[in-house]
């Protein structure tokens, strides 16, 4: 369970408990077997472009194996793949895909609420409109950067309705397929509806897209069965800045930044304004939160010892934001520093400031 109303220093350690319990689950001979017969059916590479809000968890609200999708977070869901990080990580990202023969589908999604306009987008003010705009935009530049015709990279525009997990399809004709809309009785007739809807996607992308919305089918009435009171609430009680994070499958406990945005105060500042506003309404205890860095490696040497730059460098520039702006926060706040050693998602703290 998780312990949202516990001592910080509780929290941090249920946390790090977490994440060693993942990366033994993600190593383990079940999860790697599971995530190979995956991609034997569905090699198509999955990229998420999304808001650094913690109810957006595509992998659990798909139901799709730990590391078949990458994400990619920022503040809002706001991206601009002129930023130089940006434009590099997912080009470097998108060669690897190409280089193994594979095709990769890049999902880029803007969330709402349905039942409470203040529970959609903190990024956009809760505009809705805006939101859906500018990932239009995003679609735009992927097809500027990777192809127009897609045969390799093919963009997605799909919605997130967060009272019920629900992912909304934008079709290339206009329409959209919201999944909140479907039945048991519409699954075999997804295909179609999917044909019809994105007829310039590749057959294998398109093929490879079903399972995580047949997925999602499931998720949504599962969701149905539960009582979401809280669970649609913001109480968020950490600050994670960097990548790596995809061990953190639970909604509503960090806000999670991405290291792209040219100014990366910006993204930084507003999630703590989220924190102090959690604080302030009871959602979390007041007694601290907690600003977590984490940067992936692959090999020793130089390339962790870069991470390990970048990893302290990421927690100090956030808790100097928060000192310089946030004079009520920063007796609350605790910094930790990591790495995750991406070939086997461990988690390896680093020195801690307190």
């Amino acid at each position: 369970m998780v312990p949202q109303r516990s001592p910080i220093t509780e929290r941090i350690d249920w946390l790090f408990g977490l994440a060693q319990r993942h990366a033994q689950e993600y190593a383990s001979p079940e999860a790697w077997l599971a995530r190979q017969r995956h991609l034997a059916n569905h090699p198509t590479a999955i990229l998420v472009m999304k808001c650094m809000d913690g109810r957006i968890n595509i992998p659990i609200a798909t139901q799709t194996p730990k590391g078949i999708i990458q994400p990619f977070r920022n503040l809002g869901g706001i991206f601009n793949l002129g930023w130089p990080h940006l434009g590099e990580t997912l080009t470097a990202v998108l060669e690897k895909v190409v280089h193994s023969g594979r095709q990769a589908l890049v999902v880029i999604t803007y969330h709402h609420s349905k039942g409470d306009e203040r529970r959609g987008c903190a990024g956009f003010n809760f505009h809705t409109a805006d939101a859906r705009a500018h990932t239009f935009e995003i679609q735009r530049e992927v097809s500027a950067v990777f192809g127009a015709a897609h045969g390799t990279v093919y963009p997605l525009v799909c919605g997130f309705e967060t009272d019920e997990d629900a992912l909304v399809v934008h079709g290339a004709n206009g329409e959209t397929l919201n999944m909140a809309d479907l039945s048991e009785a519409d699954v075999s007739g997804l295909p179609q509806r999917l044909l019809h809807l994105l007829p310039d996607m590749p057959t294998q992308i398109r093929h490879d897209l079903l399972p995580l919305l047949l997925g999602n089918l499931r998720h949504i009435a599962q969701i149905r069965q539960t009582v979401r009171t809280l669970d649609i609430e913001h109480r968020e009680w950490m600050i994670c800045v960097g990548r790596g994070f995809d061990w953190l499958h639970l909604p509503n406990l960090a806000l999670i930044i991405g290291p792209y945005s040219p100014d990366l105060a910006d993204p930084i500042r507003k999630a703590a304004g989220i924190i102090r506003a959690n604080m302030r309404a009871g959602r979390i205890p007041d007694d601290g939160f907690l600003i977590l860095s984490s940067v992936p490696y692959e090999d020793i040497g130089v390339d962790r010892a870069r991470a390990v730059l970048k990893s302290n460098f990421m927690a100090d520039f956030a808790a100097d934001v928060v000192r310089k702006e946030f004079e009520d926060l920063a007796p609350l706040m605790t910094v930790r520093k990591t790495l995750l050693n991406w070939n086997s998602r461990a988690v390896e703290p680093l020195a801690q400031i307190d």
